[in-house]
């Protein structure tokens, strides 16, 4: 017999649940060594609670990362990439995937286990990123010969490296990651050429 579905929460304890998340990304990020009754007075609820919900700090840990890799999912598709000009795409994926890093740090940082529902996640996010970038270099906002792998890889690397910025302007944000994507860091008129 397979294992049935887990409930769905009541909303107080989906406010519950989220609440210890939140605390826990909060709390974990500045110390990633907190323990659980630091997380629970974060929380605003007693340590039993949060070892209801969670038997161990681990399980807590892999729920985070569900979480926001299940927001992280949310923001790339609320962007409609696939549906607005590609350089809007561009942008409003940025723009969104920042918040969620940004808010998220600690749980997105966490390695994606193979096989699991965050690696899934992510695996689709790469599809969308994917065609995103193919939609670019058809619209010309990408060069014909650029290699869309490294491309793509570029764009997280720069995502990334912005939502270390940890920023309350996500906004500009996505502007510098966008340009410096499509524009680079170099004049164009400096003269090198790798050819």
């Amino acid at each position: 017999m397979s294992p049935q579905p887990p409930r769905p929460l009541r909303a107080d304890a989906e406010r519950t649940v989220r609440a210890i998340l939140e605390a826990a990304e909060r709390v974990l990020s500045a110390d990633p060594a907190a323990t659980m009754e630091q997380i629970a007075e974060a929380a605003g609820v007693a340590r039993t609670t949060v070892h209801r919900r969670f038997a161990t700090r681990e399980a807590l840990v892999e729920a985070m990362t569900r979480w926001a890799a299940r927001r992280f999912h949310e923001a790339v598709l609320a962007a409609r990439p696939d549906a607005v000009p590609p350089l809007v795409g561009l942008y409003q994926v940025t723009a969104n995937v920042l918040r969620v890093k940004i808010d998220w740090g600690f749980a997105m940082s966490r390695p994606a286990p193979e096989g699991s529902e965050v690696a899934r996640v992510h695996a689709d996010v790469r599809e969308v990123c994917d065609e995103m970038f193919r939609r670019a270099r058809d619209a010309g906002l990408v060069r014909p010969d650029v290699d869309l792998d490294w491309a793509r890889r570029v764009y997280y690397a720069l995502v990334h490296e912005a939502a270390q910025r940890r920023s309350d302007d996500v906004e500009a944000l996505a502007a510098l990651v966008v340009d410096t994507l499509l524009r680079g860091v170099g004049r164009p008129d400096a003269g090198w050429r790798t050819s």
